[in-house]
């Protein structure tokens, strides 16, 4: 069996918990990187533990922390309600019941400044590590562990091999793929895990082909920001 350092120390964060803080500043970061503009307001759900001990842990510092795009080792972090309302930005929270959901889960609804509303919902799983489990209402598995690109687009044939052919042939390994619709030739998502980081000029030509509206990319690994 392998274990990471990283399971052990944990990493280097602010706060008294990994999974209580350092894990919720990241869920909360990817869901500003989704909402891909400046985040007007925010409610989070907490499911389990986390809306248990939210207020004890430092959890809700964390999330805001995390949707203003504060790492975990921020020392920022305990002044992120003040910083959030200083910037304009609304948030709230609340309990919630998710199915089948880890105890530390949260389900985060942002606004953006051009009124685009997202829906995350992410577990902090231990040690600092996640796991993203949906997106808009599409079922996802990202750790934040590699590059992802998110496309949303219509279930037309031929749409997943031009996406596929093109990044294979800019070098790009696929290592997890998942497609998921939510109904024949209706809107679909495709979430992909690459080995490689996606380049500025991968991302225009992805959003080029036909039938897809929408590319998001994150690259995690990269950054090593998230």
């Amino acid at each position: 069996m392998e274990t990471s350092i990283f399971e052990v120390l944990g990493p280097v964060m602010i706060g008294p918990s990994s999974s209580h803080t350092a894990g919720a500043a990241r869920i909360a970061r990817i869901a500003r990187a989704v909402a891909d503009e400046d985040v007007v307001s925010v409610v989070f759900g907490l499911h389990g533990s986390f809306a248990k001990t939210y207020k004890g842990h430092g959890t809700d510092k964390a999330l805001v922390a995390g949707i203003l795009g504060m790492r975990e080792d921020d020392e920022d972090i305990r002044n992120s309600f003040s910083i959030a309302r200083e910037k304009g930005m609304e948030y709230r929270f609340r309990e919630v019941e998710l199915s089948d959901a880890h105890e530390n889960t949260v389900l985060v609804e942002t606004t953006g400044s051009n009124n685009r509303q997202h829906r995350i919902t992410g577990a902090s799983v231990g040690g600092g590590s996640i796991l993203i489990t949906n997106i808009d209402g599409f079922e996802v598995e990202i750790t934040a562990e590699n590059p992802v690109i998110i496309i949303k687009m219509r279930d037309k044939k031929g749409v997943i091999s031009e996406i596929t052919a093109l990044l294979a042939n800019n070098n790009i390994n696929i290592a997890v793929m998942r497609v998921s619709r939510k109904g024949k030739g209706s809107e679909a998502s495709t979430i992909i895990e690459t080995d490689d980081r996606i380049s500025l000029s991968i991302i225009e030509r992805l959003s080029e082909i036909k039938y897809v509206d929408d590319v998001k990319v994150m690259n995690f690994a990269v950054e090593k920001g998230i």
